[in-house]
């Protein structure tokens, strides 16, 4: 895909064994724009959601019994549930109820783009890593680029505060679920743990369905295709891709990945709704991906 190529031209900084995760990482987690695009106008948010992580919970549990992956010790269940709520249920609800809400997509992406420079700033008092000079040069600079990328869609009116507020957690779940992940579940294998993890979020959105969703679920083709995209490609695939690079590496420079998401967005709504990029998002591209370049480069 255009992301891919993009980002191995950038020439990624982490080890060689991690930079084929990074990339299918950037490019599965971005096309989620095409599953919320597809399933929100036929289904509310949270009975997305919780539809969404109840069958990706089944997927990975079975890949873990194929792979024979090792369960979670039972004293390690509760920061893996915690951070799974937080890294991707808080973070998803957030998203999604805020778009939901009214607020712009781009405007969201905005605010979830903050995540690099938000770990950054927390990541070495909380787990001793040094964030070089170097690397805050690079998340300023991506967090730049990505405004370039969204620029046209700020402006698309106001949305009430609390649909604001619900992408600002969302922010704060991601943030505080990958410091957590990589402090507490480093031993924790992507399919069996990540079928906890999805258990628990499919338990607490489908609680937030009954008692405040009453609309039923549409369940037009469009929206089952949404469902399997959303599961199969980003729960399955890039979430679990995401649980390996934060194990092998600095959580700071992991989420230096998020810049190019927008991006890998943008490409997609591009090839697969002819959406056009104007030549200030093409800038915004090459500024993001220069900021990437120089926030996850190994240290010399």
């Amino acid at each position: 895909m255009a992301t891919a190529a993009l980002a191995r031209r950038a020439g990624f900084g982490l080890l060689a064994d991690e930079r084929l995760p990074a990339l299918a990482f950037v490019t599965l987690y971005g096309a989620g724009f095409v599953g919320a695009r597809l399933g929100l106008p036929h289904a509310g948010p949270l009975a997305f959601l919780a539809l969404r992580f109840a069958l990706a919970a089944v997927l990975l549990a079975a890949l873990a019994r194929a792979f024979r992956a090792p369960w979670p010790a039972r004293q390690a269940l509760p920061a893996i549930v915690l951070a799974g709520l937080l890294t991707v249920g808080v973070f998803s609800v957030g998203v999604f109820v805020s778009i939901a809400g009214g607020v712009p997509p781009a405007v969201s992406a905005l605010i979830i783009a903050l995540h690099p420079v938000l770990v950054a700033t927390l990541a070495p008092g909380l787990l001793g890593e040094r964030v070089a000079p170097r690397r805050w040069t690079g998340l300023l600079l991506g967090l730049a680029g990505v405004f370039l990328v969204l620029r046209d869609g700020l402006a698309s009116g106001a949305a009430p505060g609390w649909a604001v507020a619900a992408s600002f957690a969302g922010l704060a779940g991601l943030s505080a679920g990958n410091l957590l992940q990589k402090a507490h579940c480093a031993a924790m294998h992507p399919f069996a743990g990540g079928a906890v993890q999805c258990a628990a979020c499919a338990v607490a959105c489908a609680l937030g369905w009954l008692a405040f969703e009453p609309t039923p679920v549409r369940w037009t083709g469009e929206f089952v295709v949404a469902l399997l995209w959303m599961a199969v490609v980003v729960s399955v695939g890039a979430v679990s891709l995401l649980v390996v690079l934060i194990r092998r590496d600095a959580v700071s420079r992991v989420a230096g990945l998020f810049y190019l998401v927008p991006v890998s967005a943008a490409l997609a709504a591009w090839l697969l709704f002819d959406q056009g990029i104007a030549p200030l998002q093409w800038l915004g591209i090459a500024v993001a991906a220069t900021g990437v370049t120089l926030a996850i480069r190994n240290p010399e």
